[in-house]
């Protein structure tokens, strides 16, 4: 059996019915060759970040167990083609950065590897990623599943940091809804 690595997948979607997006993103992830979906946090409806006038958003992250690859860099590149491959299949349409989105699928974490490899199409992987840590919307439902994670360089615990993170930005700027099934 070839070496596998846990990978955290932050879900979000704010257009369309953006609940079944996410449902039938979190079967696809688990029929990807190789992967299989470990744990599915709460979902949560947040407030957007950067462009403020769209719907809210709801968001997941989920724990991907995946094939390592030869190296960190050549594994995570194949997950991340993988999850842009299933964004353009459920019909994410380009808009601008920080926009409305009908699927947005986000390589947060790929083990304890730190990462930064020149992609495909000349823009940079970085893992961890590196706005996960001042994002509430990837940070709460992380601290669902792993509250004492310490990503690489993060120097904080993910449950300390999405505590930092209400503080900043207020009880209101996320809500448990529910559960993806």
């Amino acid at each position: 059996m070839s070496r596998r690595v846990r990978a955290y997948i932050g879900l979000g979607s704010n257009v369309g019915d953006s609940y079944e997006t996410l449902r039938r993103a979190v079967r696809v992830l688990d029929a990807l060759p190789g992967a299989a979906v470990r744990e599915v946090s709460p979902l949560y409806r947040t407030r957007p970040v950067g462009v403020a006038e769209q719907p809210d958003f709801l968001n997941a992250v989920v724990a991907l167990d995946v094939p390592a690859g030869p190296d960190p860099e050549t594994g995570a590149l194949a997950l991340l083609a993988a999850l842009k491959g299933i964004e353009q299949s459920f019909g994410r349409k380009k808009r601008q950065r920080w926009g409305p989105r009908e699927i947005d699928l986000d390589l947060l974490l790929f083990g304890r590897h730190r990462i930064s490899v020149k992609r495909p199409d000349g823009r940079w992987l970085k893992v961890p990623h590196p706005e996960a840590r001042e994002r509430l919307f990837v940070l709460a439902p992380l601290a669902d599943l792993r509250p004492g994670l310490r990503p690489t360089g993060w120097g904080e615990s993910v449950e300390t940091a999405r505590r930092r993170r209400l503080q900043i930005e207020g009880a209101d700027a996320v809500q448990l809804v529910g559960t993806i099934d």
